[in-house]
């Protein structure tokens, strides 16, 4: 093997991937079509899955240090305040909140110079039995790997799945926001029909994002601020005030989508990575995590198997699984937390699980999702 391989998408999962190429002593370019390299979107919080990937690619100092633990699964709360579940003084948390810029930063940053390359759109991929080549506006760039994490809306996928189902809308849509407020400890508040979730993101930041119900994607309006303010109304405190910290042209309008499940993330000597191969709906908060996974686990197959195809069956075998079926317990999730029929139910479910067994949930080992354990990669002075 040359180990030379091209990343289309220089978003988290991206670079992810060529960071995780780099610990395994390939070389890679990432193409990246924006004129500048940044993340769309406000905030995110990352899991111990998550966590644990980082730190196999050598960057887990870096992104503690970047991200703020968050209490948001431990203070539960309805619109007038009352909370269903609360974190105590001095309780762990095993979540971390992000600036989603601020995690994109700490892995652009252990990049190697050079690798990535902006105003690079992939338009063209074709292949043959030992090099894929793709066509970047008036050039073109060969190598025997390539790894598409460009997104939902991906290209490479659109070319090479041609029969893959477009994102399919799962009738939600979602206001997002950074205020300048500092201190909250966050929380996540269950309405009928929706909920509003808070994380600190450092530098005295609060992350906010109100998701709720729409009859179709695309409906936008004319003040978005004034809309995400007329549909909390009187929420308890901060919400009102963390709507109005923020300044309107940052307010963020998204509609929800996902990818039904595809047969596979491999084609030929091409393999889907991130939203590219799995995107889903942000309840479980695993969207980059699931991507970083991704990167960890391509690497290890690739520095662990003897050929390639042997180390994409590998990958392919190992991560469709369990990103699908988190893809589908976020859908699941999504649908009962913004259900008006089901909100009292679940809220009252919530209020009667004793607080210690709640605690015990969103420990770092509570649920099977968070307890995954990344493959070891060989670290620089051991690879072969």
């Amino acid at each position: 093997m040359t180990k030379q391989a091209i990343v289309v998408g220089g978003g988290i999962g991206g670079l992810a991937a060529a960071l995780a190429l780099h610990r395994i002593g390939w070389q890679a370019t990432v193409l990246e079509r924006a004129a500048e390299l940044g993340e769309i979107g406000a905030g995110m919080s990352q899991a111990p899955n998550a966590m644990r990937a980082l730190a196999e690619l050598g960057v887990e100092q870096q992104a503690r240090s970047a991200g703020v633990p968050t209490h948001a699964s431990g203070n539960l709360r309805t619109p007038e305040g009352r909370y269903l579940q609360r974190a105590r003084p001095g309780d762990a948390t095993a979540m971390l909140a992000f600036h989603r810029a601020d995690l994109h930063q700490v892995l652009l940053e252990a990049v190697p110079d050079g690798w990535v390359r902006t105003g690079a759109e992939v338009i063209a991929v074709r292949q043959d039995a030992e090099t894929v080549t793709v066509k970047c506006g008036g050039t073109e760039l060969s190598a025997e790997l390539v790894i598409a994490a460009d997104g939902i809306r991906s290209t490479v996928r659109g070319q090479l799945w041609p029969d893959a189902p477009p994102p399919r809308f799962l009738g939600r849509t979602a206001w997002l926001g950074i205020a300048e407020v500092p201190g909250l400890p966050g929380s996540i508040t269950l309405g009928p029909g929706g909920y509003f979730l808070i994380h600190p993101v450092g530098r005295g930041r609060a992350y906010w994002a109100y998701v709720t119900t729409a009859d179709a994607a695309s409906i936008r309006y004319e003040q978005e601020k004034a809309e995400i303010a007329r549909r909390i109304g009187d929420w308890h405190d901060p919400i009102p005030a963390l709507i109005e910290a923020t300044a309107p042209p940052s307010v963020i309008h998204i509609d929800i989508h996902d990818l039904d499940p595809l047969p596979t993330y491999v084609n030929g000597r091409v393999v889907l990575l991130g939203d590219a191969a799995h995107a889903m709906s942000p309840d479980r908060g695993q969207g980059a995590g699931q991507s970083i996974e991704d990167a960890v686990v391509l690497a290890a197959a690739l520095a662990g198997e003897p050929t390639i195809e042997a180390s994409l069956r590998r990958y392919d075998a190992e991560r469709r699984p369990r990103t699908q079926a988190t893809a589908r317990g976020a859908r699941k999730d999504g649908g009962r937390t913004t259900s008006k029929a089901a909100h009292r139910v679940m809220a009252t479910m919530i209020r009667l699980i004793p607080a210690p067994l709640w605690r015990k949930g969103i420990a770092a080992d509570g649920n099977a999702t968070w307890r995954w354990r990344p493959p070891r990669l060989p670290s620089p002075t051991t690879r072969r």
